[in-house]
């Protein structure tokens, strides 16, 4: 295991290498540049913030030494737009909010659709597994921006319960949370379901069943783990989608987090802030990838680390 774990971080490496050699001169095909505004810059104060910044160099130049900087120095560079701040420094302040706000999403995920799985799959068949099954197919078709938009009518303008934006106590975090996770919940409730009903009827369930175990005891202690695996192994896409879910969900309700700033970026041709969110999004799904597939293999020792 220990040669496939060296293997994978080799290849999260070369991945790195190439997302940001391809995130350096995407950027640039943009139109537009970081010092255009409505008022025309005079040209002499123009070149002079080009070359503050390097970006007269040609760009196989400034790409050498962009790269050199991350590699040796772990430098993102300065912000095109917040002329007072590096990348490094922004990213440092909004990297927690968007982390909070993901693993509360996360944990929604679990919760409501664990709950709602295990519940379908021990009701089968019956109308409440029939109705958490429809309610799980609608979450998966509406996007988080749809139910970001309904609960804000509901929660905020209709009963006034929460707050509308901002970040700052437990409250903020309540709406985006579940307006993020609600799509993945429905999502793990069915194959959650999915695998209990395949574990369900093992011939060692029924044996543990015939020793006198109750059936909560049956479900969490026998077949849980087992009919997890397809759960597990749908995290890695779950938590890519999550954070890349938060761009929408960040702006809807004014939280100033990575998604956020990455919006902004992209108005205003920041040229080093989108490349920034991009390593930075792109080292996150990787390592969390990585995390899932060992975690799978600690679920299922049979299965290797490929």
């Amino acid at each position: 295991m220990t040669r496939h774990l060296l293997l994978r971080i080799v290849g999260l490496a070369v991945v790195m290498f190439f997302v940001i050699t391809f995130s350096f001169f995407l950027v640039r095909l943009v139109p537009g540049g970081p010092f255009d505004t409505e008022r025309e810059l005079p040209p002499a104060i123009k070149a002079n913030l080009l070359a503050a910044y390097d970006l007269d160099a040609p760009v196989t130049e400034q790409y050498g030494r962009y790269l050199a900087n991350i590699v040796f120095h772990g430098d993102l560079g300065p912000s095109l737009k917040y002329r007072d701040y590096s990348v490094s420094e922004i990213l440092a302040e909004s990297l927690p909010v968007s982390i909070t706000l993901g693993t509360c999403a996360l944990i929604v995920a679990l919760v409501l659709g664990l709950s709602a799985g295990a519940l379908a799959a021990t009701k089968r068949n019956s109308w409440l597994d029939t109705f958490v099954m429809g309610a799980a197919t609608l979450g998966i078709a509406l996007p988080n921006f749809v139910m970001a938009g309904v609960m804000v009518l509901l929660f905020v303008f209709h009963w006034r319960l929460l707050p509308v934006s901002g970040y700052g106590t437990p409250a903020h975090l309540v709406l985006p949370s579940i307006a993020l996770g609600l799509p993945f919940a429905a999502a793990i409730a069915r194959l959650f379901r999915t695998g209990l009903l395949e574990v369900l009827g093992e011939d060692w369930i029924r044996t543990a069943r015939s020793k006198g175990l109750s059936p909560l005891r049956v479900l969490i202690g026998h077949a849980s783990r087992p009919a997890l695996l397809p759960v597990v192994s749908y995290l890695g896409p779950a938590i890519a989608g999550i954070l890349s879910g938060s761009l929408v969900v960040e702006r809807i309700f004014a939280i100033a987090g990575m998604g956020s700033h990455f919006v902004e970026s992209a108005f205003n041709a920041d040229y080093n802030l989108a490349l920034g969110v991009v390593i930075v999004y792109t080292a996150l799904v990787s390592t969390l990838n990585l995390a899932v597939d060992v975690g799978y293999t600690l679920l299922d020792p049979r299965i290797e680390l490929n």
